[in-house]
């Protein structure tokens, strides 16, 4: 089948990023169909929810109107509190910190969204992500790739796409810069084209994470005690979901130098404070790891590994330790490795996979 007779579904959030991929994917030649999926908000949900709003609702389908794209919103809300929101809760209540924007993308755009896509006929499915995908020739596997542009690059929480959803996801922004973005939004009259980008947790407009945790898991969280790595009291915590690893800030200890989180253990409810030369791991232990190519590798290799959104790529020997594990051994020992984020494993520009954190040592 040509390229011009195939057919796309579009993920619209109402931003100016996933509307200049719905007009590249127009442009593309594709027969696109719009859907915003319709995750959070309205009812007794946050009230100051920016996520999903009328308003988002509007300015999506303005967009898709302009391109003469149908579009539709699907709603996936409670998919998105029983998959995203309640497995959020219960990390933090067992003291590790999740990235619920790895899970949504994992779970819903790639999961939920590919569905909707199959029982619709789609061929690809388009998101405003800023990544790349291409063939490699030689091996005959999909590479998923940084963006052209790192200030923007989004590779880190698209680990989890596998062979099958990289042949059919389509980036479109992965070789744009932001302002690029928003200067063909603006010369193609989009009425998002200068619409802010949203920075909170949807679910956590406010950025209470403490307080969302008590709203939506019904718990209210013991106090207990901070510790040092003797097993010295050093004074009392609010509940263990109230901090993570590295955190400095909010926690009320009096001491003679500053002190940090090293660890939270949910089974005694206490909390690990250490000074700051002690946050830093030499190696960590990885679960649940998905290979981008779809094969585990056989032996222990070299790349870069992320342990956070934001943190640099760092040079490390990944050593698989059977299923979808493996231990990580930092070249230079990493600050604050903590357990629920995701360790994601880079050769290049290539994204090689990545699995979630159990522990840093």
């Amino acid at each position: 089948m040509a390229e011009n007779n195939k057919k796309a579904i579009v993920a619209m959030s109402g931003g100016v990023d996933s509307s200049v991929a719905a007009l590249l994917a127009v442009r593309a030649g594709w027969d696109c169909i719009g859907a915003m999926m319709k995750l959070f908000g309205g009812g007794d949900e946050e009230p100051d929810s920016k996520c999903c709003s009328a308003d988002d609702a509007e300015d999506a389908r303005a967009v898709a109107n302009r391109l003469g794209m149908p579009f539709y919103v699907f709603n996936f809300k409670r998919e998105f509190r029983e998959g995203i929101i309640d497995r959020f809760t219960q990390y933090y209540l067992s003291g590790r910190t999740p990235n619920p924007c790895i899970d949504c993308n994992k779970y819903m755009k790639f999961g939920k969204l590919f569905a909707r896509a199959d029982e619709l006929g789609a061929d690809y499915v388009v998101t405003g992500h800023y990544a790349r995908v291409e063939f490699d020739e030689t091996s005959g596997k999909y590479l998923l790739k940084r963006a052209v542009n790192p200030d923007k690059d989004q590779s880190y929480v698209l680990y989890s796409l596998t062979q099958e959803q990289l042949a059919r996801v389509k980036f479109p922004l992965g070789g744009l810069s932001k302002d690029e973005v928003r200067r063909i939004a603006a010369e193609n009259g989009f009425v998002n084209a200068h619409k802010p980008d949203s920075q909170d947790i949807c679910f956590i407009p406010d950025g209470d994470v403490f307080r969302a945790v008590m709203r939506y898991s019904g718990v209210t969280p013991e106090p207990g005690d901070f510790i040092d790595a003797s097993g010295k009291k050093l004074g009392r915590h609010e509940g263990i979901c109230k901090y993570t690893v590295g955190q400095r800030k909010g926690l009320g200890i009096a001491a003679g130098e500053p002190l940090y989180v090293r660890s939270i253990n949910a089974a005694d409810n206490t909390v690990v404070l250490c000074r700051g030369d002690e946050l830093f791991s030499r190696r960590a232990q990885i679960k649940d790891i998905n290979w981008c190519s779809g094969e585990a590798p056989a032996a222990p290799f070299t790349c870069g590994v992320r342990i956070r959104y934001r943190a640099p790529i760092s040079p490390a020997k990944v050593v698989p330790a059977g299923g979808d594990t493996a231990e990580i051994e930092f070249d230079v020992p990493q600050r604050a490795v903590t357990p629920g984020q995701a360790a994601v494993f880079y050769e290049g520009e290539t994204v090689l996979g990545g699995g979630e954190i159990v522990r840093g040592y």
